[in-house]
Parts: C-alpha cells; structure tokens; sequence
C-alpha cells in the first residue's frame, strides 16, 4: 500500500478540493473528521501527556467500515420512505469510503478463512466463538462483513 490509510484521505481530500469536486470533498472532510474524533478519544483515555500516536490503518479501516454500515442503513432507510435521491447521495458516499478500504473477500475466502481461524485458535464448541471472531476481525477488517461471516462461524462450532 505505501502510504497510511490516514495519508491516503488527506492526499484525496487536498486532490478533491483542487478538482472543485463537493460531494467527493464532503465526504472525505466526514472520513477525516472521524478518524480525527477516534485519536481524541484514543489521547483521553490515555493517561499522562504522552505524545499521540497516529491511528494504525485497522483502527482507521474499523472507522471506514462503521461509517459504511452507517451509510447502507440510512440508504435503506430513505428507501422505505420514497426518498430515493437520499438513497442515492448515501450510496454515492459509500463508494467514495470504499476506496479506502481493502477489497471484499469473496464467500469461499470467507469460508476459508473461517476454517483457518478456527484452526487457528483451536475452537472447538460455540463458546469459542468470541475468540475466532476476534482472530477475524484482528486479521481481515474492512475486508469482510461480521455481521455475516457470525453465522458462518457459529454453524461450523455448532
């Protein structure tokens, strides 16, 4: 990759605000203010006046993923409600965050990579869930979505 994530949107943001591009520079203004509000909360809660350390590029992926998720409801909920430009204008924005981020793994990488992290961790019942998906997200953030590869998991502990 180069660059930090956190490099990345800056050199975008300063290329969108030369190009007169709004929507692009609205949108990576909301990414940066985000990662900006996390180092914050990361300095605050750490005790003393140490330095601060700039965010890796998974806590900053976590970030793009949650601003993603956040997207994709409010789309479907402008949707249920007739607002499709709404809808639209959200979509719009997830394709600009998803830039950033890593491309998606397909089904059978998931699942690949649900039988490694098993493997991985030894689980071997439901209660070691917690632990493979922990070992998932610590190892494919912004690459897959939790909310689908849970499933997954729990049916090959179960």
């Amino acid at each position: 990759m180069g660059k930090d994530l956190k490099a990345r949107v800056g050199e975008s943001l300063k290329q969108a605000m030369k190009d007169k591009d709004a929507v692009r520079l609205s949108t990576l203004r909301l990414i940066n203010a985000a990662i900006k509000d996390t180092e914050i909360a990361v300095r605050s809660a750490t005790p003393g006046d140490a330095e601060p350390q700039p965010l890796s590029d998974d806590k900053v992926l976590a970030i793009l993923g949650k601003m993603v998720k956040q997207r994709q409801e409010s789309a479907r909920v402008y949707e249920e409600g007739g607002r499709l430009e709404l809808a639209e204008q959200e979509r719009g924005e997830i394709e600009i965050i998803e830039e950033f981020m890593p491309a998606k793994l397909s089904a059978e990488a998931q699942a690949a990579a649900v039988d490694k992290a098993i493997a991985e961790t030894g689980a071997d019942s439901l209660r070691d869930m917690g632990k493979v998906m922990a070992a998932l997200k610590a190892k494919y953030a912004g690459q897959m979505d939790f909310g689908e590869v849970g499933p997954l998991v729990r049916a090959k502990l179960g």
